[in-house]
């Protein structure tokens, strides 16, 4: 395998062993390897960004500021970032968790293939990190625009880890002006607990303003296996 030094933090680099394993794209223009730490033994997900000219670096830093406005266990965090120079091109590293279970879609698929859905009680879970994921995102007054299962990780815990801050994450202000609707989104989590504990006044259904057919998707895909 191939080594590799990862930037981490002004003046300190991260040594890395490159696994030989395929490597996966990620929206047409960025890679996913998976890699070691030399220092610490650990597993992480290096994902590098192929930057053509000085707009594709600037999203790419977009993503690295989106990541550091974010610290919840929902959303996947950023371990250690750089650009690399290719000759005249650039690489922007991520280094990011490497979590084992994959994503939320190739946990359904995994079902679908046995013939069995996920149980309801454990759907509610997810969903209830999700919405927790969403309202720390919409609280820093932004809104993810691409909530589906294959950008939605599952931890060691089966808890969900919101992924995909490049193209998923736009400034949301207009979208969230009305404060109305933003608390309205903000009960979803409120009344996803309460019917998980079976408290009295909750069992009514999550509110539908304002129109979120991504999440509506997610709640399809999760519990009918398809996509």
């Amino acid at each position: 395998c191939a080594h590799l030094l990862c930037c981490c933090g002004e003046g300190a680099w991260l040594s890395l062993a490159c696994h030989p394993l395929p490597q996966q794209p990620v929206l047409g223009f960025s890679y996913v390897d998976l890699v070691e730490g030399l220092q610490d033994g650990r597993f992480y997900a290096l994902k590098r960004i192929l930057c053509h000219d000085k707009e594709d670096r600037r999203e790419a830093l977009h993503e690295v500021e989106m990541h550091g406005l974010f610290e919840h266990p929902n959303i996947l965090r950023l371990e250690a970032h750089c650009m690399v120079e290719k000759g005249p091109k650039h690489e922007a590293w991520l280094l990011l968790p490497f979590l084992r279970r994959g994503t939320l879609w190739s946990e359904v698929e995994a079902l679908r293939d046995k013939g069995t859905f996920l149980p309801e009680e454990r759907i509610v879970l997810i969903l209830l990190g999700i919405c927790r994921g969403l309202e720390a995102i919409h609280a820093k007054g932004y809104a993810h625009r691409d909530l589906k299962p294959t950008n939605v990780l599952l931890d060691d815990e089966e808890q969900p880890v919101l992924m995909d801050l490049l193209a998923s994450l736009r400034h949301g202000a207009s979208t969230m002006a009305n404060r109305g609707r933003g608390q309205r989104w903000g009960c979803c989590s409120q009344v996803l607990e309460g019917q998980r504990q079976g408290l009295p006044g909750w069992g009514g259904a999550i509110p539908a303003r304002p129109r979120a057919p991504s999440r509506t998707a997610l709640c399809y895909s999760t519990s009918s296996r398809k996509g």
